[in-house]
């Protein structure tokens, strides 16, 4: 297994599971709890969430307030462009995003801790995208940032994505009152 992390975001984590491949096809570990504890990913996992979508189906940003989840996502048909915006207040990164291609050719993963957004935009025909959350979906808790804040100028791979009607309805980044946002924690700071 290969792992690398983000250089701007330390916290977020790719992931290159060992693929054991001949001529049947392929077999790997999507997740082993000690593997991952290794990197530094010990939150435990108590839901697993499976996510189908057509070509150019765009869902996101979303996060959780009061029950935050960090999220183990890999797509396991099809290829997105997922991204994660750091929007935990004081955070030095505050406001920036990252995108990578995901696809179940490439059966990469990215681990998104809690404090991020997260959204991803369906670049194939179609997509499944499974997802490892350290918390419960817990709908009061549930928010969200537009897709297309123009602060945020996040180079989405579709022009006229297909976005649900709640997922145009969230609010700016510049109009999030501080109390529906995470704070940063420095860990290396005891802040």
């Amino acid at each position: 297994m290969k792992f690398e992390s983000i250089a701007m975001f330390p916290e977020i984590m790719l992931i290159d599971p060992d693929i054991h491949q001949d001529n049947r096809g392929h077999f790997l570990e999507v997740y082993q709890s000690k593997r991952y504890a290794d990197l530094g990913i010990t939150d435990p996992f108590v839901q697993d969430n499976l996510s189908y979508s057509t070509n150019g189906v765009l869902r996101g940003l979303h996060y959780q307030l009061g029950k935050p989840q960090g999220k183990l996502i890999w797509v396991v048909h099809g290829e997105v462009f997922d991204v994660a915006v750091d929007i935990r207040q004081g955070s030095p990164t505050f406001g920036k995003w990252v995108g990578i291609t995901l696809s179940s050719k490439q059966c990469r993963q990215i681990f998104i801790p809690q404090g991020f957004a997260h959204g991803f935009c369906v670049v194939s025909r179609s997509a499944s995208l499974l997802y490892k959350c350290t918390e419960y979906y817990a709908p009061e808790e549930e928010r969200g940032i537009r897709w297309d804040d123009p602060s945020l100028d996040i180079q989405w791979p579709k022009m006229d994505p297909i976005v649900s009607k709640k997922d145009r309805g969230h609010p700016l980044l510049k109009n999030i009152p501080n109390k529906d946002l995470p704070v940063f924690r420095d860990v290396r700071s005891g802040r």
